[in-house]
Parts: C-alpha cells; sequence; structure tokens
C-alpha cells in the first residue's frame, strides 16, 4: 500500500512544484493515516492544510478506500 500511495504522489507532485512547493511520503498508519511532509512554498503557506485536506487527502481517498485520512508533519514529527 505505501508503494502504492507514493506513486499516487506522484500525480499531484507537479501541481504543487508548478507553485514552488512539493510534498513527501512519511508514512501510512495502521489506522489509515498518510503522513506527508509539505516542502518549499507549501510548507510556509497560509493554505497547506487546505492543500492537505481539499487536494491531497481529496485525491488519495478517490484512489484508495483503506485511507482515512493525511495529515502533515514537519521533519520533527515523525
Amino acid at each position: 500500500m505505501k508503494e502504492q500511495i507514493k506513486e499516487a504522489l506522484e500525480q499531484i507532485r507537479p501541481f504543487l512544484q508548478r507553485d514552488g512547493g512539493d510534498v513527501q511520503f512519511i508514512d501510512f498508519t495502521e489506522n489509515g493515516i498518510v503522513k506527508v511532509q509539505l516542502e518549499g512554498h507549501c510548507a510556509g503557506c497560509p493554505h497547506a492544510q487546505m492543500t492537505v485536506k481539499n487536494g491531497i487527502e481529496s485525491f488519495l481517498k478517490e484512489q484508495f478506500a483503506e485511507v482515512k485520512s493525511v495529515e502533515a508533519v514537519n521533519q520533527y514529527q515523525f
């Protein structure tokens, strides 16, 4: 499942990179939470939470029934 999620994130990355940001896969937990790290302009963007929930989470939930939510973490949280 982790590899499938990583592959799906590759489809999202160009949209974030176009705005100077990026996303990195961190983990997929037993309870269906995908943990990602936003980078570049996305890391400090005031719309980061919207990007995670309305963009990344919505996309991954469409692709995988196992995904319950997506959370952005920083390098010190994982």
